[in-house]
């Protein structure tokens, strides 16, 4: 489980859209493992195989020990809520910038196992806000994008002076 290198903002990376997951092996488990070893050390509740340079569709969270680590691969939102949330939200990619982003407040989606097995799920409140997130991410959407204009550009350039 090495911990590996993060892909920092604004590395081209963060905007690729990662091809869907075929071969559900155990390279697929290692991968997860990665994952979850660079996704504590950042540290962070959330992270995508493209944070690390893998453009693949694999998301892991870990909101909390107690709930457990959850493993999507090539999650797919089917369903969105009407009702919004706002949510400070962050990335591993961006360590130490933060803005508030509105969401929709609930979702249902489908995503895969490590084994290949297909499931159907909703959320709402944190964990959809998080699901959302990391789809995003997915899709080459990094989370800055849905952020205002002057909210965006404005954090941009804090960000930049943050890293010197």
């Amino acid at each position: 489980m090495p911990i590996r290198p993060i892909l920092r903002y604004p590395h081209p990376g963060l905007k690729t859209v990662c091809a869907p997951v075929t071969v559900f092996d155990s390279s697929l488990t290692a991968l997860a493992e990665d994952l979850l070893a660079t996704m504590r050390a950042a540290p962070g509740v959330g992270i995508t195989a493209a944070h690390i340079g893998v453009f693949s569709r694999v998301t892991l969270l870990e909101l909390d020990k107690a709930d457990g680590v959850r493993l999507y691969v090539n999650p797919h939102i089917t369903w969105f809520s009407t009702e919004t949330m706002d949510h400070t939200e962050g990335s591993v990619s961006m360590p130490g910038a933060t803005d508030e982003v509105t969401r929709p407040r609930a979702i249902r989606f489908r995503y895969q196992d490590a084994e290949g097995a297909v499931h159907e799920d909703g959320a709402e409140d944190f964990l959809a806000i998080c699901i959302q997130h990391e789809v995003d991410q997915l899709d080459g959407i990094f989370w800055l994008q849905r952020l205002s204009r002057l909210k965006r550009d404005r954090l941009v350039k804090k960000w930049e002076k943050m890293q010197g």
